[in-house]
C-alpha cells in the first residue's frame, strides 16, 4: 500500500525559499558548517550562485522540482531537484519518455550528467527521507519498480542519493537488474560499502558513465 504525509509543505516554497535552500545545501556541502551571515553564504557560494542564476535565466518555471517520490515503507515524500525538464514534462520516468532529449531546459543535460541537479537532495537527507546511500527512491508513478521492490522487502530501506545501480549501470539498466542491485545492498549493509560507494559516486560524477538522460 501506499501513504503520503506532508506533501504540501513544499508546494508552496518560491524563488526565494529556494534561493536560501539551495545555498545553505550548498554550503553545508562545502564547508561542512551553517553560516547565517549573508556575506558568507554569497562568497562560500559563487559556484551554487552562478547555477541558480543560469537556471533562471535560461528555463521556465522554477529553480528547484519537487517530484513525488516512494519512501521507507512506502511513504510518499517531495524530492526536490534542481530544474532539468521543461513545463509540461510528462510526469514519468526519463528513460520511458520518447526522445526525452527534446525535453530538457538548455542547462538540463549538462546539470544530469554533472549530477549537479541532485544537490538539493541533502534537503531531503536533513528531513529523514532519504540518506547519502541507499535505493534510489522511484517516482510514485513507478509501479513495476516498487512492485519488485516490496516483493524483496527492499521497501524498508531509506532511499539514497546514490547506491549500488548508480555505481554499476545508473540509466543503463533495466529494472530487473537495479532491483537485483538494491537487493545486493540490502543483503549486505555495512559503512564501509557506504564508504566505497560514495567514493565511486564521486568518480563517476566526473565522466558521467551510465548517465545516457
Amino acid at each position: 500500500s501506499v501513504s503520503s504525509s506532508d506533501l504540501s509543505w513544499s508546494d508552496s516554497i518560491g524563488a526565494v525559499d529556494t534561493f536560501i535552500i539551495f545555498t545553505l545545501l550548498y554550503s553545508f556541502l562545502k564547508n561542512n558548517k551553517y553560516t547565517a551571515n549573508a556575506i558568507e553564504i554569497i562568497e562560500n557560494n559563487k559556484r551554487a550562485l552562478i547555477i541558480i542564476i543560469l537556471v533562471f535565466v535560461t528555463s521556465k518555471g522554477k529553480i528547484l522540482h519537487w517530484s513525488h517520490r516512494m519512501g521507507r515503507d512506502n511513504n510518499l515524500f517531495k524530492m526536490p531537484k534542481i530544474t532539468t525538464m521543461k513545463i509540461g514534462t510528462p510526469d514519468v520516468a526519463s528513460h520511458l519518455l520518447e526522445n526525452p532529449e527534446q525535453y530538457f531546459t538548455p542547462l538540463g543535460s549538462f546539470l544530469r550528467r554533472s549530477s549537479l541537479d541532485e544537490i538539493p537532495q541533502i534537503w531531503s537527507i536533513l528531513r529523514g527521507d532519504m540518506s547519502f546511500v541507499g535505493p534510489r527512491p522511484a517516482l510514485h508513478n513507478q509501479h513495476d519498480l516498487i512492485t519488485l521492490r516490496n516483493k524483496y522487502g527492499i521497501q524498508k530501506l531509506l532511499p539514497g542519493i546514490t547506491g549500488l545501480a548508480q555505481i554499476y549501470g545508473r540509466d543503463d539498466l533495466p529494472i530487473s537488474e537495479k532491483v537485483n542491485k538494491d537487493k545486493v545492498y540490502l543483503k549486505n549493509i555495512f559503512f564501509l560499502l557506504d564508504i566505497k560507494i560514495i567514493f565511486i559516486t564521486i568518480k563517476i560524477i566526473f565522466t558521467g558513465k551510465g548517465v545516457s538522460h
